[in-house]
């Protein structure tokens, strides 16, 4: 964690904005079928900015770092962003990518189904997800605008990264981290057989689900079993913690002493939409990283995963996720 001692921000978020746009409806469509919806709303996304988000409304200091588009989804997405209070000295906004957006269908078991095709297929936290982003001005975040925040990567305890911007931009907000000694979370999701290995030597903490890890060790991760080698493998690519998200099951956590352990948790009683439940997870585990309370890895992991337990209970994404007087349970204590 950084020792600079002039510390602004708790979190620092260095990732996407994506405009979700969600059909409800009572079933999902058939290949070539048109079917009635029951409601349309539109709504903030983006892996980043939902991590952002999360962190925020549990009153955490965050800073986003991004890039929208120069179009009204854009200008909306700025506006959201500062009205939950988030610093956004470096959301950028280019005239060279719309941005980014993911139309999703929402049937009443509170599974989805992105209507469009397109570029990277990910799953969530609290339901086997499959959604499917267009990322826009999300790609065009480079370097060199990472370069030009170091200012707020130095002044933050924790960084977070994923893969819905390109894998350049990662290492070099990660270089940047570690320069200042700023403790890292890669969130691999996103997650895609092309990746930068070195990421993970230069995340303090790598946190994927099951899918993910299967990707990244190259091997089967359904039980428990299966997540505690894979945590191992890990850690053997390079990161000095692992988490893997595994539904339901919990999480299976393994530190940098070697202690690899099964975070179990509640089961949730009525889930009405899982969209983004992954991603209140890891904004949830970010802040709780930064906080100067002492929490054991394992709790600071089991408190996450009740926050992203409550948020599957309402519906929209951002809108779902609990703020901090909303929590059944008091988060630093």
């Amino acid at each position: 964690m950084s020792t600079s001692g002039d510390h602004k921000f708790d979190v620092c978020v260095v990732g996407s904005c994506n405009v979700d746009l969600i059909s409800y409806v009572n079933r999902t469509p058939k290949i070539g079928e048109t079917i009635e919806g029951n409601k349309f709303e539109k709504g903030f996304g983006g892996k980043g900015a939902n991590q952002c988000v999360q962190a925020a409304k549990l009153d955490g200091k965050v800073a986003m770092i991004a890039k929208l588009g120069d179009d009204v989804f854009g200008q909306d997405y700025l506006e959201n962003l500062k009205k939950l209070g988030v610093n956004t000295d470096h959301v950028l906004v280019t005239k060279e990518a719309a941005t980014g957006v993911a139309p999703i269908i929402v049937d009443k078991e509170g599974w989805l189904v992105c209507l469009v095709a397109l570029i990277f297929i990910y799953s969530c936290l609290s339901g086997r997800n499959s959604i499917i982003v267009i990322l826009g001005a999300n790609l065009l975040l480079n370097e060199d605008d990472i370069q030009k925040a170091e200012d707020v990567i130095r002044q933050s305890k924790v960084v977070v990264c994923q893969l819905e911007i390109r894998q350049e931009t990662v290492a070099k907000t990660f270089e940047i981290a570690r320069k200042h000694s700023v403790l890292t979370i890669l969130n691999p999701a996103p997650m895609s057989e092309k990746l930068d290995r070195n990421l993970l030597k230069m995340a303090d903490v790598i946190c994927p689900n099951q899918t993910e890890a299967e990707i990244l060790c190259d091997r089967s991760v359904e039980t428990i079993e299966d997540a505690k080698d894979a945590c191992k493998k890990l850690l053997e690519l390079g990161s000095r913690i692992a988490i893997i998200t595994m539904g339901e099951q919990g999480a299976v956590i393994l530190d940098e002493s070697g202690q690899c352990e099964h975070v179990k948790i509640e089961k949730c009683s009525s889930v009405c939409d899982s969209t983004g439940a992954g991603d209140s997870f890891v904004g949830t585990l970010a802040l709780l990283m930064a906080s100067e309370k002492k929490l054991t890895l394992k709790e600071q992991v089991k408190r996450a995963c009740r926050v992203a337990s409550q948020s599957v209970e309402k519906k929209g994404t951002q809108t779902s996720y609990p703020s901090k007087d909303e929590l059944r349970f008091n988060l630093f204590e």
